[in-house]
């Protein structure tokens, strides 16, 4: 029982350590938001939209495909993507908070459900980012989108071109 105490008081005193880890434990991705001059509900028919057009599974050289819709209410839209080659699957949702005069912040997220991935070269972050970009989002005036190592798996390094 002491041994089993220890180890865990070590590991809890090692991932509280600030250089001890700088991702997520899980292959995963948090990203907010904002839209200043757009609507939570534009901006959620855009990333619907999107989800749509690409929900197929002809996939070229992108993995901008295989995503689907699972559910949607006033706040939150949830969704899917699979990996077109290993067919990996990873679980999304968009959570929509109305700001004043017509703005909106979101906050997403998307983890993978394959229970050992720990790292993804970024998918998890493409599988948002590449959403908002598709539906032409990014481009609205003062529009922000942040992030970090610290909350998305390899966010650094990704390619959303690819992936």
């Amino acid at each position: 029982m002491f041994q089993k105490v220890s180890l865990i008081v070590l590991f809890a005193a090692f991932a509280k350590s600030s250089h001890a880890f700088w991702m997520p434990f899980h292959a995963s991705c948090k990203i907010d938001w904002n839209w200043p001059q757009n609507d939570c509900l534009f901006v959620k028919t855009k990333i619907i939209d999107q989800i749509g057009k690409w929900n197929n599974t002809n996939c070229s050289e992108t993995e901008k495909c295989r995503y689907g819709l699972v559910s949607q209410n006033e706040t939150q839209v949830k969704a899917t993507h699979t990996t077109p080659v290993k067919l990996y699957v990873d679980d999304m949702t968009f959570t929509f908070n109305p700001g004043k005069s017509s703005s909106c912040q979101v906050g997403g997220e998307s983890h993978s459900e394959t229970w050992y991935a720990v790292l993804d070269y970024g998918t998890n972050f493409c599988n948002l980012h590449n959403l908002v970009t598709g539906a032409g989002l990014d481009k609205a005036p003062g529009y922000s989108e942040t992030t970090s190592n610290s909350v998305c798996t390899q966010y650094s390094s990704a390619d959303c071109d690819k992936y």
